[in-house]
């Protein structure tokens, strides 16, 4: 018999089983006595620990809620989530607080948020907004109110928010490639639209407007999120492109860090070099963006900066017993590597690697 097991029978979380089997604070009454009762009558060899009468146990709940999209079940595996989970846990440590983890499938949502409630409606929470429409934080805040959102952001809901400034990010891609000379650019958007990839877009458009320039609709191209291999629908439109408009785009900016490595991997199966015939762009700076060849010009995020926010924000308010609506924006910064170059120029007939002006 293991936790899983007896989370399954009581019908809540891990988390939960192991607040109640380990004697913490965070979860009611009700629910810590069901779960002893299914452990002791399941015979479950660990020693359950009495609960400590009046001790203020120092923890913080990180809340996921996984889908087939953007935060996979083992999201916790994908490199962004991977590196920001690390991070928020090591500052709630230096803040003399334990990380506690829960996920939630998308696929009953509703019925889980009862649960969750009910096992942590007094808990502090870091939830992950990343995947979560504005109505589903502002039923589960209602739920939860003790609780900071990390990696979204709605201004009309009043509650904390730590985000990443992605119309920033975007915008500076843009303009670097344009600064390389490049025209005929490309957009290689998500298939699974969230509001951090909708920042993206704007902020991308906006630069190339303030340059003179657009992002017509034959240059957007639409891939799968969270796949690292070659894409046949992304050689299908780059074909469809090429027939209408006698090449290629001279350059890729792709949403994400998965995206620009799989575009990248996709353009090498067609034969086309990466950056001798088209600069690539990513976002978010993964550790992966230095594996891939060449290594991955991208918009780094600071993931720490971003943890460290999000923690420090909800233990001070956790402190003063206030949660104010603040909202948060952390910066990005360009990281030049070697998939981007300026574009090749005719010069007399010769071809040069001097970028337009």
């Amino acid at each position: 018999m293991k936790m899983e097991d007896i989370a399954k029978m009581a019908n809540v979380s891990k988390a939960a089983v192991s607040l109640a089997l380990n004697g913490k604070p965070g979860i009611g009454q009700d629910t810590r006595e069901r779960i002893l009762r299914i452990a002791k009558d399941a015979g479950y060899a660990a020693k359950v620990k009495p609960p400590a009468p009046g001790k203020q146990a120092k923890t913080l709940l990180f809340l996921a809620f996984t889908n087939s999209g953007i935060v996979l079940e083992d999201y916790y595996q994908q490199p962004f989530f991977r590196e920001l989970i690390q991070h928020t846990e090591e500052r709630a440590r230096s803040k003399g607080y334990s990380m506690l983890f829960s996920s939630v499938d998308m696929g009953s949502f509703e019925q889980e948020i009862e649960l969750i409630a009910e096992e942590n409606a007094t808990s502090a929470v870091i939830l992950l907004g990343t995947n979560l429409s504005r109505e589903q934080i502002s039923l589960i805040a209602g739920k939860m109110p003790n609780l900071v959102v990390l990696d979204t952001m709605y201004e009309t809901l009043p509650l904390p928010f730590v985000e990443i400034n992605n119309t920033m990010g975007a915008y500076q891609a843009a303009s670097h490639l344009h600064g390389l000379g490049h025209r005929d650019i490309g957009y290689v958007a998500s298939s699974v639209r969230i509001h951090n990839f909708e920042a993206r877009k704007r902020g991308f458009s906006q630069a190339l407007q303030e340059l003179g320039t657009d992002l017509p609709e034959p240059s957007l191209f639409t891939v799968a999120p969270t796949v690292l291999t070659v894409q046949d629908s992304f050689k299908t439109q780059l074909s469809a492109y090429k027939q209408a408009k006698g090449s290629y785009p001279t350059a890729l900016f792709c949403e994400n860090d998965y995206i620009a490595i799989s575009v990248i991997k996709t353009l090498a199966e067609l034969g086309l070099g990466v950056p001798e015939d088209i600069s690539v762009i990513g976002f978010d700076n993964i550790r992966e963006s230095i594996v891939v060849t060449p290594e991955l010009t991208t918009i780094h995020v600071e993931k720490e900066l971003l943890a460290r926010t999000a923690v420090d924000l909800l233990t001070d308010s956790v402190q003063e017993n206030q949660f104010s609506g603040i909202k948060t924006l952390v910066d990005t910064s360009f990281k030049e590597r070697l998939s981007c170059a300026p574009i090749a120029v005719r010069v007399e007939g010769e071809e040069t690697s001097e970028s337009r002006v």
